[in-house]
Formats: structure tokens, C-alpha cells, sequence
């Protein structure tokens, strides 16, 4: 498996926690008083991020990508649903 296949699944993952712990997590933290919700899908989501991170930074350099492209990337990590729309495009790349 190569770096740019392990960040598009570490992509879509990062983006199923942040979806999962903005929708579902905290909703169930201030509406259902269960805050173990937000611990354990805060943290899922928190581990992700990181290997996000990582894993970009791995394919900006072995693939040669621009500053700017990674930016977006990057940037789309931020956001939710954008990690899924980062997927489809690295994989219409190849």
C-alpha cells in the first residue's frame, strides 16, 4: 500500500469521526447529557487528525505536490463532508 492510498482512507476516516462528532456527539453531549459521547469520538477524531496530517504532509513530499494544493487539502480537513470530497478528487487524479 502506498502513501497516497492510506491518506485517502485515513481521509475518509478523519471525515466519518468529524461528521460523527459534530452531528451526533455533541448534540448527544448538551442535549442527552451523555458527554462520553464527545470523550471517545473526540478523541477517535483527534487521532485522525493527526494521521491526517501526517499522512499529507508524507504525500506533499513523495508526490511533489504544489503549496497551494496541499494548503486546500489541508484546509479541507477543517471542514466537514471535505474530507470526502479530497478522496474522490485524489482519486480521479490517478
Amino acid at each position: 500500500m502506498n502513501t497516497l492510498s492510506i491518506f485517502r482512507k485515513v481521509a475518509v476516516a478523519e471525515g466519518i469521526s468529524y461528521v460523527l462528532l459534530i452531528f451526533i456527539a455533541m448534540p448527544l453531549k448538551y442535549w442527552a447529557e451523555m458527554p462520553l459521547a464527545v470523550k471517545y469520538t473526540g478523541w477517535a477524531h483527534g487521532l485522525l487528525f493527526v494521521l491526517y496530517i501526517m499522512f499529507l504532509i508524507m504525500a506533499w513530499v513523495e508526490y511533489k505536490w504544489s503549496f497551494k494544493k496541499s494548503a486546500l487539502i489541508g484546509v479541507a480537513s477543517l471542514l466537514p463532508f471535505a474530507p470526502f470530497w479530497v478522496d474522490k478528487k485524489l482519486k480521479e487524479e490517478n
